[in-house]
């Protein structure tokens, strides 16, 4: 069966990270190790699972540069350590037991799948969708999640392509990766999914939507919810992505969008205090805009700042 790396990101999340790990070793799957990246954590997290999973692998980054770069260096490291599949997750995640089962067998049904993503739930409410799949568009928020905010009574039970996967959990065929490129950490939170399913999908891959698979997510646990930080990096994932990707008619069509989201969140906002979110969404754009931008990466060897401080094999098979 092919070997799987689980890679969960963390960044001063203790306590989910623990609850993501303890739900990820309870999964079937035969073949799968679990991996925890740690993103320049200051709460102690790699000490914390150290002793509560002391079998589990551990990497690090001495310094936080965003989700993007974390998954940009489990990628790399997964397959340069002879993997088939990556399953990047967030670490605000809770994961049926038969989740890898399902994701790989949809994936080797369908050869050209390049990458997979399950059903995701609200954590708190455990029938009420986040995300079935994902749609790309070229607004101030250029990804939309199918069936956001529905109870599920069945309406997306169907496996289907889609635009995108969403990140908090995306299963990655080693093939396709070598073809589209890595992870780019450009995009430093938001809009890294997008980007990277889009190149999947120029070379000639599909992203599949696997709806026996099953994900809870807590959502925006670590970079927040409608926040001027987490909105100004939004902003300028946006305008990065719609730079690389969009034609003229599309660029105007994203800013149109920004200006008439400022307005709607200033006013929606203002009786919360919270309108500088607002408007540090349309400041992001703009710096996102102006900054270089880089081509894609190729999927490259781990980066040396990675440090490895665990070489156990935390479940399934020992490596090949």
């Amino acid at each position: 069966m092919p070997r799987v790396a689980a890679v969960v990101v963390n960044y001063d999340g203790r306590e989910v990270t623990l609850d993501a790990v303890a739900s990820l070793l309870r999964m079937r799957y035969p073949r799968f190790d679990v991996v925890v990246l740690d993103n320049g954590s200051r709460d102690g997290s790699t000490g914390a699972i150290a002793a509560a999973f002391p079998a589990v692998r551990q990497l690090r980054l001495a310094e936080n540069r965003g989700s993007a770069s974390g998954y940009a260096a489990g990628i790399c490291w997964a397959f340069a350590h002879g993997y088939d599949y990556a399953l990047l997750l967030n670490n605000d995640i809770e994961v049926e037991p038969d989740l890898l089962d399902e994701l790989v067998a949809a994936a080797e049904r369908d050869p050209r799948a390049g990458a997979v993503g399950p059903k995701c739930y609200f954590h708190g409410e455990r029938r009420r969708l986040w995300s079935a799949g994902g749609v790309l568009r070229f607004r101030e928020a250029v990804t939309r999640e199918r069936g956001y905010g529905a109870i599920d009574h069945g309406q997306f039970d169907v496996e289907a392509a889609v635009d995108y996967v969403n990140g908090c959990a995306i299963l990655i065929r080693r093939a396709a990766a070598e073809s589209a490129g890595g992870w780019d950490p450009l995009y430093f939170i938001c809009v890294d999914d997008a980007d990277f399913c889009t190149r999947l999908a120029r070379a000639g891959w599909r992203c599949l939507y696997a709806p026996r698979a099953v994900l809870y997510h807590r959502v925006a646990w670590t970079t927040g919810g409608y926040t001027p930080g987490r909105n100004h990096q939004l902003g300028r994932s946006s305008a990065l992505y719609v730079r690389r990707y969009g034609n003229a008619w599309q660029r105007a069509r994203f800013w149109a969008f920004a200006l008439a989201a400022l307005a709607v969140g200033y006013l929606r906002e203002l009786p919360r205090g919270n309108q500088a979110a607002a408007v540090a969404k349309l400041r992001g754009a703009l710096a996102g805009w102006r900054e270089p931008l880089p081509a894609p990466p190729p999927l490259s060897p781990p980066p040396p700042e990675l440090e490895e401080l665990g070489t156990s094999v935390s479940a399934g098979a020992a490596p090949r």
